[in-house]
């Protein structure tokens, strides 16, 4: 475990020469704090949103409002966490082969976390405005601090992953992120 200013610090799971700025297909899972169970309930396989669901479905659907270069592709709010894939188009900072992330040349990020029109900049932006809207309207709601994020390195990578975006509420009861199944 690595420390910073004398306290535990967990290692990014970012890849470390990866600009995530570039133009491609990224898959992401963003959770709510402790898991809880606020944005949505699934009942026979079907997804019913909370309040709080409701400006998370408002928030993710007006993400390329404010960040053009964004396309949003197939995504599923569930009872605490969201799947989505977000497609970042070309843009001013540089392009490749979408859903070929294999043939990137890999760039040191030298900006930090929150490098304007990144991967990061997008999801920070997008977990406040939830925040703030939930905020507004007197709903106590957190986000999990980080978020899990894959790069879709090709057509079977793709298909595999709408696939499990598309089945995630019939699958809820073995769902890994479903409470039930935590620590099992």
């Amino acid at each position: 475990m690595e420390y910073f200013r004398n306290k535990y610090r967990v290692p990014t799971t970012r890849l470390q020469h990866w600009d995530y700025s570039l133009s491609g297909f990224y898959y992401l899972t963003v959770c709510t704090k402790k898991r809880e169970c606020c944005l949505s309930e699934i009942r026979d396989g079907q997804v019913y949103l909370s309040k709080v669901g409701e400006i998370t479905f408002e928030c993710w659907f007006d993400i390329p409002k404010h960040f053009e270069f964004i396309e949003l592709d197939d995504w599923i709010i569930m009872p605490n966490h969201l799947h989505g894939i977000l497609i970042f188009k070309e843009n001013d900072f540089g392009s490749c082969n979408c859903r070929d992330a294999r043939s990137r040349v890999s760039t040191v990020n030298k900006f930090g976390p929150l490098k304007p029109k990144s991967l990061s900049s997008v999801i920070h932006a997008f977990k406040s405005a939830v925040k703030r809207e939930c905020n507004k309207n007197n709903l106590s709601f957190a986000w999990q601090a980080r978020y899990y994020e894959h790069i879709i390195t090709g057509d079977n990578d793709y298909s595999r992953i709408k696939e499990y975006i598309a089945y995630n509420p019939i699958n809820w009861q073995k769902d890994e992120n479903n409470p039930i199944n935590i620590n099992k």
